[in-house]
């Protein structure tokens, strides 16, 4: 079984290095997903952070992993970020 609790992780995003706190299950889909796009996991979520508004990076990523996700599900094109 898996940690429940978010994980904080140290990345280097757009050159500046900043932190995240997700769960064990996101982590593991945004380095699948960061696979599938050929990235790595800094480069995707700097991606997310160019396109997260006023959400949290946190936030913004779990977002992006579910709309990844429910796009894959039904067949369409998965968000570019």
């Amino acid at each position: 079984m898996t940690d429940p609790r978010p994980k904080k992780r140290s990345v280097i995003i757009s050159g500046h290095a900043t932190s995240i706190s997700l769960e064990d299950e996101f982590w593991q889909e945004l380095q699948a997903i960061a696979r599938e796009r050929g990235q790595t996991i800094s480069q995707l979520l700097s991606d997310i952070d160019e396109s997260r508004g006023r959400r949290s990076l946190s936030s913004a990523a779990r977002i992006f992993v579910l709309r990844w996700l429910k796009r894959k599900i039904s067949g369409a094109r998965p968000p570019e970020a």
